[in-house]
């Protein structure tokens, strides 16, 4: 795809594009914008989505958890062309939310775009790719719970960010990274559900 983005701050560019050019935007008009062959910026997307600001809206978390299960599963089983069901296409965020979003994550972009980029590539293709789609689904997995406490869908929300960047850039070392902060985030997790279902919870 001849516009397809090639970094962090291209698809930024893509999503504040289609804000400034409807009131709200819609999952399926994303993926039409940045093509439907594009897996890794749909995991990486919804994660950094969780993490900003716009994050916090009820229900968010949980929903964004649910495109990556579907977008991994997708690449678990080596599909070719992304496909989301009909009433995830049509969910959508006001265009002004959409801008805020994209605005307070243009610093995060420009960072990721500096410094992660294409090291130790054979770590970030074939049966690595699978097992970061299988991880990415066990850490969406625990979004849900941890929707019910502040912040804390930020760990697992963010070790799925640096799969889908250590994907979209084809960045092994990164990749290795994300596999330690996925260890970490499902510790952190598992603590986190603990003491919330405790006793005088």
């Amino acid at each position: 795809m001849e516009n397809a983005p090639k970094s962090v701050s291209d698809i930024l560019d893509k999503v504040e594009g289609l804000a400034k050019e409807k009131s709200h935007v819609r999952l399926g008009n994303v993926i039409d914008a940045l093509g439907h062959r594009s897996f890794a910026p749909f995991l990486l997307i919804p994660a950094l989505i969780d993490i900003s600001p716009v994050g916090g809206i009820p229900g968010l978390p949980t929903m964004l958890g649910l495109i990556i299960v579907i977008v991994a599963a997708q690449v678990l089983l080596g599909r070719e062309d992304l496909w989301l069901p009909s009433f995830l296409e049509r969910r959508s965020i006001s265009s002004k939310k959409a801008c805020k979003a994209t605005k307070k994550l243009r610093g995060v972009a420009a960072f990721l775009d500096r410094w992660f980029h294409g090291r130790l590539p054979k770590l970030a293709q074939g049966p690595f790719v699978r097992i970061a789609a299988g991880l990415c689904i066990l850490l969406a997995l625990t979004v849900p719970p941890l929707e019910l406490l502040p912040f804390a869908t930020t760990a697992p929300m963010a070790a799925i960010a640096a799969f889908g960047l250590a994907l979209f850039v084809k960045d092994g070392l990164l990749m290795v990274i994300a596999t330690f902060l996925s260890g970490g985030a499902f510790a952190l997790g598992i603590g986190l559900i603990g003491s919330g279902s405790g006793p005088g919870s």
